[in-house]
């Protein structure tokens, strides 16, 4: 996959570094971040060994909510995998929901931005699904629907 801004944003100054860095390329390029975040590896393996494809639409993330938690016998790939499920909660809410879009906060944390303005920490909220198994990633949705 060719992601313009990738080269440019790898090779950054150190001043730009954290939040600025990644607000100014999801600036330049929502579409190449948005791809980045989409490819959640981690959790499209986990996924594909159980035999379920990833498809980018909320029947998935139910799908996902339905699937044996495993990784949770493996402390250090919970967090990885919550952090996949959170930035592929966010790729379904970005391109299933009008007037979404990927946002960063000061802290370099990447956030949906609503229609309505209000932030959801969709990373969060995949890190604790891996973890604890709730909020599930359906509910999460639904709540993101609604505005």
């Amino acid at each position: 996959m060719h992601i313009p801004f990738l080269a440019n944003w790898l090779h950054r100054d150190e001043t730009v570094r954290g939040a600025v860095g990644l607000a100014a390329a999801l600036e330049d390029d929502p579409e190449g971040i948005g791809e980045l975040f989409a490819e959640c590896e981690l959790l499209r393996s986990q996924a594909r060994a159980a035999g379920l494809e990833l498809d980018q639409t909320p029947a998935s993330l139910e799908a996902l909510d339905q699937l044996m938690p495993r990784w949770r016998r493996d402390p250090e790939a919970a967090p990885w995998l919550g952090n996949d499920a959170g930035f592929y909660l966010g790729t379904v809410i970005v391109r299933s929901i009008p007037g979404t879009a990927w946002q960063v906060r000061p802290n370099g944390q990447p956030v949906i931005r609503l229609a309505s303005g209000r932030e959801l920490g969709v990373v969060e909220s995949g890190v604790s699904w891996a973890m604890t198994g709730s909020p599930e990633l359906s509910q999460a949705y639904a709540e993101a629907s609604e505005g």
